[in-house]
C-alpha cells in the first residue's frame, strides 16, 4: 500500500530535525520513493517554514544544539571546501564516508567566496586540535592558487589536496593529493566525436577554477594532436565564467563560434552552463544533435535536458574517498607522498550523432 503523503512528510521532516541536514537524494533512498516525490514534499514542507531548501540539501529550522567539544580519542580531522560549491559534494561524501570507516570524525567548513579564504579556516581549525585537514581551495585564478602554495607546505598536521593538483616543481608538487584525470576526461569527449566522424569541434569552457584551466588546457592539446580535427575554437561558456570579472569578455558567444568554425560538435563545461547554451544553440536555429552534437562536462544535471547530453562524468565520490584514505595512511605513519589520479567515464546519451 502506498504511504500517505502527509506520513511520508512527517518521516521527512524527523529525519532532517534528527541530523541537521539531510541530502534529497539520500532521503529519497532511505524512504524509497523518487527523488521527485521527495522534492515535491519538501517544497511543501519549506513552504509551510519547517524545512529550508538548498541546493540538493534540506536543512532543519529547528534551533542548532550546542555541539559537545571534540575529546582527543575521537580523532577528528577537518574538511575545507569552497561555499557553494556543487561540484564537491559528492567528494564530500565518498570522504566521509571513508573517514567513518577510518574510525575519524569528519568536521566540515565551508571557505566564503573571496581570495585567501581558506587559510584562516584552516590555520584555526589546527590551532584546535583537527588531526588532519582534507581541503579544495577554490583557486579562482591561478595566482590565487600560488599564493597558498607555501602555507599550505608548512601547516604542522598531515594534508590532502582533494580534486586539486598543485603545479610540477612547486612546493606542494610531493603532497598528497586524489583528482580526477581531467586531461583523460577530455580525451573521452574528443575521441568519442572524432569517432562519430566529427572534425570541426569547439570547447565552451568556465575559467574560474583549476578543473576548468585544466579542460580548457587539455582540450587544446589533444585537438591539435589528432590530425583528423581540421579546426577547433575555444569560447566562455557563460558571462560569470572568467577567472578575473574586472577584464572584458572579448570571447564570441558559442552560437557564433560554432558558425564562424564550421563546427559540428561541441565540448561544454559545466554541465548547467552546457543546458543554458543547448538552450541558446535552438534559438540561433542550432539543433542538437542534428546540427551540432553537444558533449558536457560534469554529468550532475546532463540527463535532464529535453535532449539527455552526453556526458563525461568525473568520479567525485572515488576522489573523496582516495583523499581519505591518503589522509588515513598517513596519520597511521610515515609513508611516501602519493597523488592518486582517478578515471572519469563517458555517459554516451542522444546529444551526439554520426555526421
Amino acid at each position: 500500500m502506498r504511504e500517505p503523503g502527509e506520513h511520508r512528510r512527517q518521516r521527512i521532516l524527523a529525519v532532517v530535525d534528527r541530523r541537521g541536514q539531510a541530502r534529497v537524494t539520500d532521503l529519497a533512498s532511505e524512504l524509497d520513493v523518487s527523488v521527485v516525490t521527495v522534492r515535491r514534499d519538501v517544497e511543501e514542507l519549506a513552504v509551510a517554514g519547517k524545512l529550508a531548501r538548498g541546493h540538493g540539501v534540506v536543512r532543519s529550522m529547528l534551533p542548532s544544539a550546542p555541539q559537545p567539544p571534540v575529546r582527543a580519542k575521537e580523532a577528528a580531522v577537518a574538511l575545507v571546501i569552497p561555499e557553494r560549491h556543487a561540484y564537491l559534494d559528492e567528494a564530500v561524501n565518498g570522504a566521509r564516508a571513508a573517514l567513518a570507516a577510518g574510525g575519524m570524525r569528519a568536521v566540515l567548513h565551508i571557505a566564503p567566496r573571496v581570495a585567501g579564504a581558506e587559510r584562516p579556516i584552516a590555520e584555526r581549525v589546527v590551532a584546535e586540535g583537527a588531526r588532519g585537514l582534507l581541503i579544495a581551495p577554490r583557486w579562482r585564478t591561478a595566482d590565487d592558487e600560488v599564493a597558498d602554495y607555501q602555507w599550505l607546505s608548512e601547516l604542522p598536521v598531515p594534508v590532502v589536496l582533494m580534486e586539486r593538483r598543485p603545479r610540477a616543481g612547486s612546493v606542494l608538487h610531493a603532497a598528497d593529493s586524489a583528482c580526477t584525470d581531467h586531461w583523460y576526461g577530455m580525451h573521452l569527449a574528443i575521441d568519442h566525436l572524432a569517432g562519430l566522424g566529427h572534425r570541426r569541434i569547439v570547447l565552451a569552457a568556465r575559467d574560474d577554477s583549476p578543473t576548468a584551466r585544466t579542460l580548457r588546457s587539455a582540450f587544446v592539446e589533444i585537438a591539435a594532436s589528432r590530425p583528423e580535427i581540421e579546426d577547433w575554437a575555444v569560447t566562455l561558456s557563460a558571462p560569470d565564467s572568467r577567472a578575473d570579472p574586472d577584464v572584458p569578455d572579448a570571447s564570441p558567444p558559442v552560437a557564433e563560434l560554432i558558425r564562424s568554425v564550421g563546427a559540428t560538435a561541441a565540448v561544454m563545461h559545466s554541465d548547467v552552463d552546457a543546458l543554458m547554451l543547448v538552450q541558446q544553440l535552438d534559438e540561433a536555429g542550432i539543433r542538437v544533435p542534428a546540427d551540432c552534437s553537444v558533449v558536457a562536462y560534469d554529468d550532475v544535471v546532463a540527463p535532464m535536458g529535453v535532449t539527455p547530453l552526453t556526458a563525461v562524468a568525473p568520479p567525485k565520490t572515488e576522489v573523496g574517498r582516495a583523499a581519505a584514505e591518503l589522509l588515513l595512511a598517513r596519520l597511521a605513519g610515515p609513508s611516501r607522498p602519493r597523488r592518486v589520479a582517478v578515471l572519469p567515464e563517458l555517459k554516451v546519451r542522444g546529444s551526439t550523432m554520426s555526421v
